[in-house]
């Protein structure tokens, strides 16, 4: 089976080694982004994808745009590829391009579709305090994620799990599910099925400013959003003009005070940084991070700050 495979970050690499080492598979090319500045230091660094695909010796093609490039369209119709596998490319293919395969394309999707269509369905989900998601194989069509089903399974999301985490996952899984449904859906022995258009729900891109925390919400929602959000952007709050990252958290069982401003320190002492809510609710920080220094646990944060009891996060 001649595949060509279009990824780019981290959670594409599984999907692209486990197609490599299966001996029914010949990954004929790989297509992904330029390298980028990134770091500190701002050095061009190749996207995971072609790390990968460098280390086996296939050959890889990178495209600003593939929608502005014609000749992807005369790369792919030279490769004549039986299917492409599109994992976290970050572009969207024309309809000229992704039908040029014999089998069409197909693409592994971190959600249960149709619900969390778009960019970050990891993130979205664990925002919004879902206790499952999972992944989905599907044909790519002309929309965002609206393609016909192939296969699908059902994962849960721990309550302490971040997006990281989460995506570490389901990037495994997807692979796995992946290698269970590409030889059936290209020998037909699966049959696409129409998503359900009406239950349909996005999942746009993550922002640097959906990280800021509002405390007047409560507990339950911030420690969804400090979990959303690790590790990109990080979650964050002001403390003495100072930006404040919030990696890690706990809701505090029972209730507070709600009489209580939202935001002020209500308990600071050894390893306990407790902090007021919305509805009387309070969060537990666990672990912090003050500009250009590390992360660290709430009892280093209080022992290297003077964070004391009642002071005002903004």
């Amino acid at each position: 089976m001649r595949v060509v495979f279009l990824g780019t970050p981290e959670f594409a690499v599984p999907s692209l080694e486990t197609l490599i080492q299966d001996p029914s598979v010949d990954v004929v090319a790989v297509i992904t982004q330029p390298d980028r500045k990134s770091g500190r230091g701002q050095r061009l660094t190749p996207p995971p994808v072609k790390v990968v695909a460098e280390r086996y010796e296939i050959p890889c093609h990178q495209f600003q745009s593939l929608r502005k490039s014609p000749e992807s369209l005369t790369l792919m119709r030279s490769l004549s590829p039986d299917v492409a596998v599109v994992v976290a490319f970050g572009q969207i293919l024309i309809r000229e391009f992704f039908e040029i395969p014999r089998q069409g394309t197909v693409n592994v999707h971190a959600s249960i579709l149709p619900f969390y269509r778009g960019a970050a369905p990891a993130a979205h989900a664990i925002w919004n305090g879902d206790s499952e998601t999972g992944v989905t194989i599907m044909k790519i069509d002309e929309g965002m994620d609206t393609g016909d089903i192939l296969n699908m399974e059902t994962l849960p999301i721990p309550n302490s799990m971040s997006t990281g985490e989460l995506e570490v996952v389901l990037a495994q899984r997807g692979a796995e599910l992946l290698m269970q449904t590409l030889g059936g859906y290209v020998s037909g022995d699966i049959v696409p099925v129409a998503q359900d258009h009406s239950k349909a729900t996005l999942a746009p891109r993550i922002k640097k400013s959906d990280g800021r925390i509002d405390w007047t919400r409560t507990a339950d929602s911030l420690h969804n959003q400090v979990r959303a959000m690790n590790p990109w952007p990080g979650s964050f709050f002001t403390w003495k003009e100072v930006e404040v990252k919030f990696w890690k958290s706990a809701v505090e069982a029972g209730s507070g005070d709600s009489s209580v401003d939202p935001g002020q320190v209500v308990a600071a002492e050894g390893d306990n940084l407790l902090i007021s809510c919305g509805k009387g609710s309070v969060l537990r920080a666990l672990e912090l991070q003050l500009p250009s220094r590390k992360r660290v646990s709430a009892k280093d944060f209080l022992n290297g700050t003077q964070l004391k009891q009642g002071d005002r996060f903004s």
